[in-house]
C-alpha cells in the first residue's frame, strides 16, 4: 500500500507516526521502508520556512524528520532533544534581532547544512533528502515546493511593530502591514487580528519533484489534522497539487483538527477566522469540500472526534476518537480513515 499525507509541523509529524504504526512500519529511528511492502509519501507544508540569522529554517520538514528519525524534544514537540541555547544566548547579548525566535544549539547544525546547500544550487528537495540520510525518518519527506513560498499575515499596522520583526512590508495606505507567519504566530502569539493569510509565491510555484506522481500512484490520500489554512491550505495553494487530489483514483480522506469547536493544537481557530470559517469540524469539512459535489473540492471522506457531528455533502463522514494521546491511538485514527477509504490493510 502507498499513502500519501498531506502534513504540517507537530501535529502532522505524530500523525506520521501513527500512520507508520497502523501500517507495522518501524518506529522512530529504527529504519527505513526498503523491507516493507507499505510506503508512505508526505507532502510537508514550507509556507512556514523563513531567513534566520543568515540561516533557512524549515520548521514543518525539520519537525516531521526529528520526531520520525527519534531526534525530537518530545514535551516541546518541535526542537531537537537534548537542546542548548548557548548561540541564543550569544546573539541576545549582541542585540541581534529577531530576539523571539529561538535557534537551538542543535538544530542549527541543520539549517548551516541546509543553507550552505540551498546556496550551492541544490533545491529543497534534494536537501531535505541529504538530510533525511541521517535521521532515516521511514517517511519520504517532500517538501510540496523547491520554490520559495512564505505564507504573510496582513495585520492592522499599529498592532506590529516592526521593531524585532522578520521581514516586514511597508504599511498600506489602508493602514495594514504584512509580516511573515512565524512573527505573527511565534512572536504575537497570534494575537494580532489577521485581516488575510497570502502564501506569498505560491501561485508562481510549482510541486517539488515527485509530489504529483506520487499523489497519481497512491492508493489513499490522507489529509493530517494539521492546520487547514496555513499547513494543508499552503500545499493546495500550489497551483497543481489540488488538481492531482481531485484527479487521483485513491480515495481521500481528511481527518480534522477541530474537536468540540476547538483547535486539536496551537490556534488554528484565529487562522479560520481570517478566511472567514467557523471553528467547527463541519465548517472545516465543508471548506475542504467534496470531490463529487464541489467545484475545487478534495475529500471522499471525513473524519470527526466522537461526539461531534458534520454535514459535508458528498462526503463520508464518520466519528472515531481524535485525541493523538499516544501512537497506538493515533495509529486506531488512521485505520479508521483507512476503513472510510474502502482501503484494506491485509
Amino acid at each position: 500500500m502507498k499513502v500519501v499525507v498531506l502534513v504540517g509541523g507537530v501535529g502532522g509529524a505524530r500523525f506520521l507516526l501513527g500512520v507508520k504504526a497502523a501500517l507495522g512500519l518501524p518506529g522512530p529511528g529504527k529504519g527505513t521502508q526498503e523491507n516493507s511492502s507499505h510506503e508512505v509519501v508526505a507532502v510537508v507544508n514550507i509556507g512556514d520556512d523563513v531567513w534566520m540569522h543568515g540561516l533557512r529554517v524549515c520548521p514543518d520538514l525539520d519537525t516531521c524528520m526529528y520526531t520520525l528519525g527519534g531526534g525530537i524534544d518530545t514535551e516541546r514537540g518541535w526542537g531537537r532533544a537534548g537542546e542548548t541555547w548557548a548561540v541564543k544566548e550569544e546573539l541576545a547579548a549582541y542585540g541581534a534581532e529577531p530576539t523571539w525566535f529561538g535557534l537551538g544549539d542543535r538544530d542549527i547544525a541543520t539549517h548551516l547544512v541546509r543553507s550552505r546547500m540551498l546556496r550551492a544550487g541544490y533545491p529543497l528537495s534534494a536537501v531535505t533528502e541529504a538530510l533525511c540520510a541521517r535521521w532515516q525518518p521511514g517517511v519520504t519527506l517532500l517538501p510540496m515546493s523547491d520554490d520559495r513560498v512564505e505564507t504573510h499575515v496582513v495585520v492592522d499596522a499599529q498592532g506590529a511593530d516592526p521593531a524585532g520583526g522578520a521581514e516586514a512590508e511597508e504599511v498600506s495606505p489602508d493602514g495594514r502591514r504584512a509580516i511573515h507567519f512565524q512573527e505573527w504566530w511565534v512572536r504575537h502569539h497570534a494575537a494580532l487580528p489577521a485581516r488575510a493569510i497570502v502564501p506569498v509565491g505560491a501561485e508562481e510555484a510549482k510541486p517539488a519533484p515527485g509530489v504529483l506522481e506520487a499523489i497519481a500512484s497512491a492508493d489513499a490520500v490522507l489529509l493530517a489534522p494539521s492546520n487547514p489554512v496555513v499547513s494543508v491550505g499552503t500545499i493546495l495553494a500550489v497551483p497543481g497539487i489540488r488538481e492531482a487530489i481531485r484527479q487521483t483514483s485513491a480515495p481521500v480522506v481528511g481527518i480534522s483538527p477541530i474537536i468540540g469547536g476547538r483547535p486539536l493544537r496551537g490556534m488554528a481557530d484565529a487562522c479560520l477566522t481570517a478566511i472567514g470559517v467557523d471553528t467547527t469540524a463541519e465548517a472545516v469539512g465543508r471548506h475542504y469540500g467534496s470531490r463529487k459535489c464541489s467545484a475545487g473540492g478534495i475529500l471522499d471522506g471525513w473524519l470527526v472526534h466522537s461526539g461531534d457531528t458534520a454535514e459535508v455533502p458528498g462526503v463520508a463522514v464518520r466519528a472515531v476518537p481524535l485525541l493523538m494521546s499516544d501512537v497506538a491511538a493515533t495509529a486506531d485514527m488512521v485505520r479508521a480513515a483507512l476503513d472510510l477509504a474502502g482501503v484494506s490493510l491485509d
